[in-house]
């Protein structure tokens, strides 16, 4: 049986959490995040709700996965980039 290995990362304010793994072809992207181990080092990731990505292209957890790919969970946004904007030219205008 062939094997394909990619891996999972998840990205936090101060840290990341990568795993390479190997898993049988064909496998979806949910089949990585829970050959990986990141839902149970992380309980905030939802696998419903949450949003995931290979190279930075959103995908949903049924997508295949090829040698190599690099499987990304996604954040919610702490704030929004307008209201930064925001708040950056008001803190130059003082």
């Amino acid at each position: 049986m062939a094997k394909i290995r990619v891996e999972v990362v998840y990205a936090l304010p101060a840290a990341h959490d990568a795993v390479s793994v190997a898993l049988p072809a064909p496998a979806s992207l949910r089949d990585a995040l829970e050959a990986s181990g990141v839902l149970g080092r992380h309980p905030e990731i939802d696998l419903e709700r949450g949003s995931f990505g290979v190279f930075g292209k959103r995908r949903s957890l049924d997508s295949a996965l090829s040698n190599g790919d690099r499987v990304e969970v996604y954040r919610a946004l702490a704030l929004d980039p307008k209201e930064r904007r925001r708040r950056r030219a008001r803190r130059r205008r003082v």
